[in-house]
């Protein structure tokens, strides 16, 4: 089986449709939250979830369009294109939103958590010390994160105390062995924050138990024209150009 992994689409439907195009076939698909928030085309992006994800969780975004968290917890531009994302919301997308929780249990060795396992709605997993501590709080070899927008990744191998973060170029892939646990954070669909502006994702393949990293070029102007004609935050559309 192919598994698309992916997170934090932030209602960025050119950066989305971008990715399934660039994924081909797949068998199941895999959002790791923050479908919206930030971008234009909140509607669009969660009814592709919905016609594609097999398994998908909440983000801190995606909470606080619903009215499920303060705002208040978010800079003005975020909090603006997130009040801008609720209103738009049909109620069948909201409905479809409403029950996403923010962390799950694939099976023994697979668990999604947007955050991190620790705090899977605001922990923003970015260094080794972290990754070391949120092993404890889960037993699965993989845990596949977002909310950071980077794409990256953790490993640390039985019995060690700590753990080796590691940034995959693009067409990477990594063999997952048995002897080694893992965080995998397949970066960001629709805002990557890494200084590359394509679109991120990864491929877990099953019958090779490896995951590969992808990055895709998209239209960000497009993206861009629409958060103008919405009114949205200049500041957030023009991050998208540099990747930031």
């Amino acid at each position: 089986m192919r598994i698309v992994l992916l997170s934090d689409i932030h209602s960025n439907l050119v950066a989305l449709e971008a990715v399934i195009d660039a994924a081909g076939s797949f068998d199941a698909l895999w959002c790791i939250g923050d479908t919206i928030g930030y971008g234009p085309r909140p509607n669009e992006c969660v009814e592709l979830m919905r016609k594609h994800a097999q398994i998908a969780i909440t983000g801190n975004h995606d909470l606080a369009c619903l009215g499920r968290i303060d705002l208040r917890d978010f800079n003005p531009d975020a909090r603006k294109a997130n009040l801008w994302n609720g209103k738009q919301l049909t109620p069948e997308n909201r409905a479809w939103l409403e029950p996403l929780p923010p962390s799950f249990h694939v099976d023994k060795q697979f668990l999604l958590a947007h955050g991190s396992p620790r705090e899977p709605v605001w922990e923003y997993l970015l260094m080794p010390e972290q990754a070391a501590a949120n092993f404890e709080y889960f037993p699965n070899q993989v845990c596949v994160i977002g909310h950071s927008h980077i794409q990256l990744g953790f490993r640390m191998r039985h019995g060690s105390e700590h753990a080796e973060r590691f940034l995959p170029e693009p067409g990477e892939t990594i063999e997952l062995h048995r002897s080694t646990r893992y965080f995998i954070n397949p970066g960001s669909v629709g805002q990557p924050r890494d200084q590359d502006p394509r679109a991120a994702f990864a491929v877990f393949d099953t019958a090779h138990n490896s995951i590969r990293f992808h990055r895709v070029t998209y239209d960000v102007a497009k993206t861009q024209h629409q958060m103008q004609e919405a009114g949205l935050p200049y500041d957030l559309i023009h991050r998208l150009k540099f990747g930031r």
